[in-house]
């Protein structure tokens, strides 16, 4: 007899169960942190480091807050699977 027929729950499949709820919170989260984190730098300046380490400082988009802008443009893809899939239930509600 299976484990879903006779009532025992399967811990493992808990534990995976709550391990893709934490990766999607983390999945949320990234890009928005990203995006804070290169508004913080751009704002309050890289520190030491980013005018040791930087070449030129003609462009305030150098360095530090170019490499949080890209992480958050590349970790963006589940706020767009989410809003692709709320426009398409509205458009689909609508029609």
């Amino acid at each position: 007899m299976s484990e879903a027929c006779s009532g025992r729950h399967d811990s493992g499949a808990i534990a995976r169960s709550t391990a893709l709820k934490m990766t999607d919170i983390l999945a949320f989260a990234a890009s928005p942190t990203f995006a804070i984190m290169a508004l913080l730098t751009g704002v309050m300046g890289g520190g030491p480091m980013e005018t040791i380490c930087s070449t030129a400082h003609a462009s305030p988009l150098n360095g530090m807050v170019t490499m949080y802008l890209l992480m958050s443009a590349f970790h963006a893809s589940p706020w767009l699977k989410l809003i692709r899939t709320r426009t398409h239930t509205r458009t689909r509600r609508s029609h």
